[in-house]
């Protein structure tokens, strides 16, 4: 099982920026790729943005391109989200995760996600 650990939420005003990290701990040595997903009230958790742990490859939610940034530091074993331009509609949890391996499927699924963190409250004002 791999533990993993948010950080770096709040408020922020519209226009504004945050920097989410997480922590991985545990077995991390099958980590294929780590990624980020966010639940607004009474909404499925939805995918924001994965990154391949090996190729650092990225894919993102068509909503948040060109605003978010997600990225890795394998020595680390931390990914981030560098989220720049926040609207008040990408207000929610975001959520940590983490997958084994490698699937062809859609990582927009939180099925093919192994393991999740706590979450970070993420709040945007207008």
């Amino acid at each position: 099982q791999v533990q993993l650990v948010e950080s770096g939420g709040g408020l922020v005003q519209a226009g504004g920026s945050l920097r989410l990290s997480c922590a991985a701990s545990g077995r991390t040595f099958s980590t294929y790729a780590m990624g980020w997903f966010r639940q607004a009230p009474g909404k499925e958790r939805e995918f924001v943005a994965s990154i391949s742990w090996s190729g650092g490859n990225t894919y993102y939610t068509n909503s948040v391109k060109g605003r978010f940034t997600i990225s890795r530091d394998n020595a680390k074993k931390a990914v981030y989200l560098q989220m720049n331009s926040l609207k008040p509609e990408d207000t929610a949890i975001y959520y940590c995760a983490h997958r084994s391996f490698y699937t062809s499927a859609d990582v927009h699924s939180t099925q093919f996600w192994g393991s999740w963190g706590q979450g970070t409250q993420v709040t945007v004002s207008s």
